[in-house]
């Protein structure tokens, strides 16, 4: 992609825009129109010069506007406070626009720059740093964990029962097998995040290393203890199931960040740095943001319904424990790069990071209909769950069978969908908020490219 991101120049004849009916976000609007403009003129289907370009370019336009006018309706009714969208298709950005404010407290407006927490969309990131060191033959999927960090050597499973009264009995058991890489990569290793009633789950909250979800932090784990130290703790802790067994989405991915740092030698953020950001161009992704940076870190605003603002991470407190599957901050830009270089089979920006073998094996289904039925499979019916990443296995929604992405719990969300050669970034800061217009999202995007 050369060291910027390719955006589409129309190389051939496109049907003049006489005009564009003025109104909030007209700019926003002047910008998606020539983008859609832009994306026509060079898709598959395009019409040719000779043809009745006129009525098509303006179907198209009208598609892209939807997306400006919803987002911009949203930011302007304070559902959300801002927003950034970024789509590709066939390795390209087609659409990149900014609604809102990046901090409701200042009035300062987002920009397609802003710097968002991206929480558990750190996680398909770390995922390829693991699948890196899998590549040069420093590790094996199906390894035991406790083979690189033997606080994990002889973890206990709480399993629960019911008396004859129906009190809840609870005994420890050996895990049998041990936990796997592979099992960390697929959120099967019985480790949670403690947002549960479970025995496993109270036990993680009571060791002070629970989440809520949607709700930042948590707690002050990521200024008081460093990845392995937090490992440490994990292993002295009971799982919820036997490893493999099931699915549960947890601190698996935090242990692989520990993982990355045993077989390395590097420091997490350090390992990232060298092997993947720089790399790839991604300039501003970071676990702590630069001093000089921090001026472009979007913010929350109130809830409209409770007038509370979500209690995100503080980044200004520099963190000790990175978090594998939470620590990243990422600009929409920063992590198209990334998730072209999946898109494209591992490759960005004239860099290989992983074969196309090993994208095919990250990005494909591990768990079969077993596991991905329970009632705490996050991501839902019609999904199946690969190395990090959602895998889409049946119909449902708009979308095709072998996308995957991700979501983060203040409200951002990615995806590839391979079939439509479609990259799609959504950036907000409302984890209370942000449900809606993730949902809204996915439908807008497949009204605006589908053929």
């Amino acid at each position: 992609m050369g060291d910027r991101l390719r955006f589409r120049h129309c190389r051939r004849p496109c049907a003049r825009i006489a005009s564009v009916r003025p109104g909030p976000g007209e700019t926003i609007l002047r910008r998606s129109l020539l983008a859609a403009v832009l994306a026509l003129c060079l898709a598959p289907a395009a019409i040719a010069a000779d043809g009745p370009a006129a009525a098509p370019a303006a179907e198209a336009i009208v598609r892209f506007d939807r997306i400006s006018r919803f987002f911009a309706a949203e930011t302007e009714g304070k559902r959300i406070p801002g927003a950034v969208v970024m789509i590709a298709r066939n390795g390209t950005v087609v659409y990149d626009e900014a609604f809102g404010l990046r901090d409701p407290a200042t009035g300062a407006p987002m920009r397609t720059d802003s710097i968002f927490r991206i929480y558990s969309m750190t996680k398909p990131v770390t995922g390829v740093a693991v699948l890196m060191l899998m590549e040069e033959g420093k590790i094996r999927l199906s390894d035991p964990v406790s083979n690189y960090l033997p606080a994990l050597k002889h973890m206990k499973v709480a399993a629960e029962a019911a008396d004859a009264q129906g009190r809840r009995v609870v005994s420890l058991v050996p895990a049998e097998p041990e936990i796997t890489i592979e099992d960390l990569l697929c959120h099967t290793s019985g480790i949670t995040y403690g947002g549960g009633d479970s025995a496993a789950e109270q036990a993680m909250r009571q060791a002070g290393l629970g989440i809520q979800l949607g709700r930042g932090d948590g707690n002050p784990m990521s200024v008081r203890m460093t990845d392995q130290q937090a490992v440490e703790a994990i292993g002295g802790l009971p799982l919820k199931f036997q490893p493999g067994s099931a699915w549960a989405y947890g601190r698996s991915t935090d242990v692989l960040l520990a993982l990355i740092e045993a077989v390395s030698g590097q420091r997490g953020d350090v390992f990232m740095q060298q092997r993947i950001f720089a790399p790839l161009g991604m300039t501003d992704t970071f676990f702590n943001v630069p001093a000089d940076r921090l001026d472009r870190v979007a913010q929350p605003g109130p809830d409209p319904e409770t007038r509370e603002t979500a209690d995100l991470t503080d980044v200004t407190r520099t963190r000790r424990f990175l978090g594998g599957g939470e620590g990243l901050l990422s600009t929409a830009s920063d992590y198209m790069r990334f998730a072209l270089m999946l898109a494209s089979g591992g490759e960005g920006n004239g860099v290989r990071l992983l074969s196309r073998q090993t994208v095919a094996l990250m990005t494909s289904d591990h768990l079969g209909p077993g596991l991905a039925q329970g009632p705490d499979f996050m991501p839902g019916p019609g999904y199946g769950f690969g190395l990090t990443v959602a895998v889409r296995t049946q119909p449902g929604t708009p979308g095709n069978i072998g996308e995957y992405g991700w979501s983060g719990a203040a409200g951002t969300v990615f995806w590839v969908d391979p079939k439509d050669a479609l990259a799609a970034i959504l950036m907000i800061q409302a984890p209370r908020q942000g449900g809606f217009e993730r949902s809204a999202f996915r439908d807008l995007v497949y009204q605006a490219v589908g053929d």
